[in-house]
């Protein structure tokens, strides 16, 4: 994906400047993020606009108002409108799209839709998200399956080297693999369409693990192919909490049902198909974020003239402005080239010390912190691949600008000068 390159004083449309954007839409009249830090990780939870928010409101008042109506004769409607314009956005039927609460569920769903045998193989890189891996050895090991782990390294050549990688892990028992769309520790966008075409002329169905997907990459999930997509709304497309998304392909909807079995698995009608069914009634809960997507949807393509092709277009840039400059002011090289990188990019670091190894706490290491308690700013440290081996992420949304790289970069030098026995 081939995007022209930022300017800091034009903006990414040519119309906006920088300032301009950050004025309007950058500050906690937008926002609910507080006031005072320097949020540089929108890639764990994303942050929700507060029109948005506003219309989730709406809705929870709505449905307290009379909870009867509002779930026998309005949800239905509202929700199919919402995978409506869900689909729109992400390239999809919206027949072929539902709602879920994160992308971690939807891969548990469609691991336990594939008709994994005794002795098969299911490939998955070293990069993938631990839940999901977590989830993938629970499904191998029930049902007797090996999981054969395509390792893939940090610093990366690109593109091809991850085509390369998986096609000699392919075995002779190889039916599945479980891929991420971008990589959660690494930031990296993975070759899907390239993956998921090779694989199949392998024999080998593809299950996308797409939590960053939706809103940070522009998407066209029919064209894809794959045996299905999951991924997250409340990220990159800044919808509330608990709104995920699953995408599964026509031929094998009949494969595959919610965790939660209700109503929806006798259900009579005929008007809609049993996928359908199944998914748009799982039991009495908050279908808020779900209804909200719309609104997240329609609010960010206001923002920046373009649209959401601009939106994605400034994001990436302003990420990628901010990481070679990080690289060059702490002497790091470029670990995997621009073609491989969305909004989102991390940077390999200087190994933890034995101490700090010790103080890893909620899988980050203390580096994230001391970058808090010192600075406030928010910014994820993973020890990644493992310890002492770490790498920091960063982020570009909206609400980020450029002197918040700037405050990162001070506060990683001085890191390095009270810490010279790590640099």
């Amino acid at each position: 994906m081939e995007l022209p390159p930022f300017s800091p004083t034009t903006g990414a449309s040519g119309i906006l400047s920088e300032a301009e954007l950050t004025r309007r839409f950058g500050g906690p009249d937008f926002w609910a993020l507080e006031p005072g830090i320097t949020f540089l990780n929108h890639g764990a939870f994303g942050s929700c606009p507060r029109p948005v928010l506003a219309r989730q409101r709406a809705l929870q008042e709505q449905c307290e108002r009379q909870p009867v109506r509002f779930f026998v004769e309005e949800f239905e409607r509202l929700w199919d409108a919402a995978r409506a314009a869900l689909a729109d956005f992400v390239g999809a039927r919206p027949e072929n799209l539902v709602f879920v609460r994160n992308a971690t569920e939807g891969v548990n769903i469609l691991l336990r839709a594939f008709p994994l045998a005794e002795g098969d193989e299911v490939l998955v890189t070293d990069h993938e998200y631990n839940a999901c891996r977590n989830a993938l050895d629970q499904v191998a090991a029930e049902r007797g399956a090996r999981v054969r782990v395509v390792s893939l390294p940090f610093p990366l050549s690109g593109p091809a080297e991850v085509l390369e990688r998986v096609q000699q892990g392919i075995g002779p028992r190889t039916r599945l693999a479980l891929l991420d769309h971008v990589t959660s520790p690494t930031g990296l966008v993975l070759p899907v369409e390239d993956l998921v075409r090779t694989l199949g002329e392998r024999g080998v169905e593809v299950i996308v693990d797409g939590a960053h997907g939706p809103g940070l990459v522009p998407l066209a999930l029919e064209r894809l192919g794959a045996f299905g997509y999951a991924g997250n709304c409340h990220k990159w497309l800044c919808a509330p909490k608990g709104a995920g998304m699953l995408y599964v392909r026509p031929d094998v909807q009949h494969r595959v049902r919610p965790l939660i079995i209700s109503h929806g698995a006798n259900s009579p009608r005929t008007d809609r198909s049993r996928f359908l069914l199944e998914f748009g009634w799982m039991g009495t809960m908050d279908p808020s974020p779900w209804l909200c997507v719309p609104e997240a949807v329609q609010t960010l393509a206001t923002l920046v003239p373009g649209g959401w092709p601009a939106l994605q277009v400034r994001n990436r840039a302003l990420a990628l402005r901010a990481r070679r400059f990080l690289c060059e002011q702490l002497d790091l090289e470029l670990p995997v080239p621009d073609a491989m990188l969305a909004a989102m990019a991390a940077l390999p670091l200087p190994k933890s010390t034995p101490d700090e190894v010790r103080a890893i706490h909620h899988g980050l290491d203390p580096l994230r912190d001391w970058l808090w308690q010192r600075y406030r700013i928010e910014v994820p440290v993973f020890p990644w691949p493992r310890p002492p081996h770490r790498v920091l992420r960063i982020s570009a949304h909206l609400y980020n600008a450029w002197p918040d790289y700037e405050r990162l970069t001070e506060a990683l030098l001085q890191w390095r000068k009270e810490r010279p026995s790590q640099c």
